[in-house]
């Protein structure tokens, strides 16, 4: 049996790395220390620790730790361990997923430009890695566009092939596989390409600029309008990488911020004054831990070998910077890497843009995860089978039985898509019959399910869960109609109080779900409750001002269309049009004073 106060009496006072591990032997935690002995021994005495380590010593079973001769060799082997484990309570960077790098394959006589998810050392250049596998995609399409590159991974030699495939008669392709294009000519494409993703796109502009003028003077005017359309794409790509005024040719900025358990690090990178690419970090269960971690935490698991710039801008000093500094070095082969932490100036601002973008980040992916743990507590309290991603509500909305409409709202991922909400104006009920008109809204969405011989559904795929606005009324009538069509669907109510104010959710049976005491859950179901409420009444409300509109001016003698239509733009409404002088109507063009006239003795 592993005796922690014992283990700790004989650890040894040299440099090394040490690894928690709990009763399965999986590993919670990696650490280096100058010294082990001092080192592991604070996990275990009674000092001020963050949430996050006490939960971890807490699961502590026993540990065991690598003994090295330097710091250095320690800090090497604890980035090492942790990118291969991924210990649970390390701070980690949220996605480790492989990202995307753009691989070009100069091992080849004719290299192809294309996306990959792993990196070889087999002799061909990489760029990345990106975290917007789109925007690489983007970047792979456009170059492989205005280069016309060889897209299939054949290696072909002269003269091969006699007739070319389809790409080179759409000028897709130079046509390699057939000798249109010699090596030395295309691998100067190939060189072009590099510099456009190196950031170093000026010289491939005067190289294209200078052709061109070759071409115009020889009278060869499509090879130039040829060229003249590729130095327009270059150009649009380098105006989304430059930054003006910008002093530093290859650095990359690193901008922090910190809310609750979560951290997000946004990295630009600029090479020759201009910015490359951006990507974005999430670190998860932070607790506590101070920016200056975070971002010596972020250096050491994303930076490897061949993407290191020479120089890193932060805010933060670092306590390890010297050891990080070193560790860079061994890792890149460089002869010297600079940590800039300006005061002020615009490379302030520049750090300060990558923190407003880490917040955007952090807090798109934070309201997703509070979405998501909503859609979760809903599960929970309904007694559901799964999360209800899909929502729909449902509203009825007339006065005295004229006008009688129904509002449809629909929530994805625990927010409202409105792009998917329906208003619908009821056909068959001729009296006020709330029930009724429900039973006839909820056919004409339903049927659309389970009618194969209907074209183009105009409401959407089946949803998780319906939500009516009411209680067993409303209910009754909804499950009835579920039931006649044969669907699967759960239907809960959203009760309201004597002030029209949400109280509940209610189960068909009429049990009352109480859900105060869950503010999350709580504000969730108001506000889908007034949503559909106000996408209900604002439909009405506008078939009545429209009804309005025609039935009073349409009776007035000398009004027609074009008159109608100037009197409703130049005053608004026909209320205000009744409050109008006899001067203020001959204002509107095409209005006479006999035709003013006519128009507020008909109004009044």
């Amino acid at each position: 049996m592993f005796n922690i106060p014992e283990e700790l009496k004989k650890l040894p006072e040299k440099p090394g790395v040490y690894i928690m591990k709990d009763k399965n032997d999986n590993i919670l935690y990696v650490g280096k220390a100058v010294v082990l002995k001092n080192r592991v021994r604070q996990y275990f005495q009674k000092t001020n620790k963050t949430e996050r380590i006490k939960k971890m010593v807490s699961q502590i079973d026993h540990f065991e730790y690598i003994v090295v001769d330097s710091e250095m060799e320690a800090l090497i082997l604890e980035c090492n361990l942790i990118k291969l484990h991924r210990p649970k309570y390390n701070v980690l960077l949220k996605d480790d997923k492989m990202y995307p790098y753009i691989k070009i394959t100069l091992n080849e006589d004719f290299p192809t430009v294309r996306i990959t998810r792993k990196k070889l050392n087999d002799g061909a250049k990489y760029y990345g890695p990106y975290t917007n596998a789109y925007a690489t995609r983007e970047t792979v399409e456009f170059l492989n566009k205005i280069y016309s590159l060889k897209q299939c991974r054949k290696i072909f030699k002269k003269g091969k092939v006699e007739t070319p495939c389809l790409n080179y008669h759409i000028k897709k392709c130079l046509g390699v596989c057939s000798g249109k294009v010699s090596k030395e000519e295309y691998r100067k494409l190939i060189d072009q390409v590099m510099a456009v993703l190196d950031g170093k796109a000026e010289d491939i502009m005067k190289l294209l600029k200078k052709e061109m003028e070759e071409a115009s003077q020889k009278l060869n005017f499509e090879k130039a309008a040829e060229l003249r359309d590729k130095m327009s794409s270059i150009e649009n790509l380098l105006q989304k990488q430059k930054i003006d005024n910008f002093s530093e040719n290859d650095i990359d900025v690193i901008g922090l911020v910190k809310r609750l358990d979560r951290a997000s690090i946004e990295v630009f990178h600029i090479r020759n004054s201009k910015m490359i690419g951006g990507e974005n970090f999430i670190f998860k269960e932070v607790g506590d831990e101070e920016e200056s971690e975070l971002i010596s935490t972020f250096i050491k698991q994303y930076y490897m070998g061949d993407n290191i710039p020479s120089k890193l801008m932060f805010k933060q000093e670092l306590k390890e910077e010297e050891l990080i500094r070193e560790w860079l070095l061994k890792t890149s082969g460089r002869k010297s890497i600079e940590f800039k932490i300006p005061k002020k100036g615009e490379k302030l601002k520049l750090i300060e843009m990558a923190e407003r973008n880490a917040t955007i980040a952090l807090e798109n992916k934070t309201d997703a995860i509070e979405n998501e743990n909503i859609l979760l507590e809903l599960m929970q309290v309904l007694n559901l089978e799964k999360i209800p991603k899909r929502i729909e509500s449902y509203d009825i909305s007339n006065i005295s039985g004229t006008d009688m409409v129904a509002g449809m709202v629909v929530f994805e991922n625990g927010k409202p898509k409105k792009n998917e909400y329906r208003n619908l104006k009821i056909k068959t009920v001729t009296s006020q019959d709330d029930i009724a008109c429900m039973k006839e809204t909820l056919r004409r969405r339903l049927k659309y399910l389970v009618d194969s011989s209907l074209e183009k559904n105009p409401f959407g795929p089946k949803p998780d869960l319906i939500l009516m606005d009411g209680g067993m009324t409303q209910i009754r009538a909804a499950k009835e109609i579920i039931n006649e069509y044969g669907v699967d669907i759960p239907v809960f109510g959203m009760v309201k109080n004597d002030k029209h104010r949400t109280r509940a959710l209610m189960t068909e049976d009429g049990e009352e779900i109480s859900i105060s005491n869950k503010i999350n859950l709580f504000n969730f179901v108001t506000f889908l409750q007034d949503e559909v409420h106000k996408t209900a009444i604002s439909y009405h409300r506008k078939l009545r001002e429209k009804k309005i509109r025609k039935s009073e001016l349409d009776s007035i003698d000398g009004i027609g269309e074009k008159k109608k239509e100037a009197l409703l733009k130049h005053f608004k409404s026909v209320e205000k049009i009744k409050q109008a002088s006899i001067e203020e109507l001959c204002e509107v063009d095409g209005i006479s004073e006999k035709i003013a006239k006519n128009i507020q003795k008909s109004l009044d």
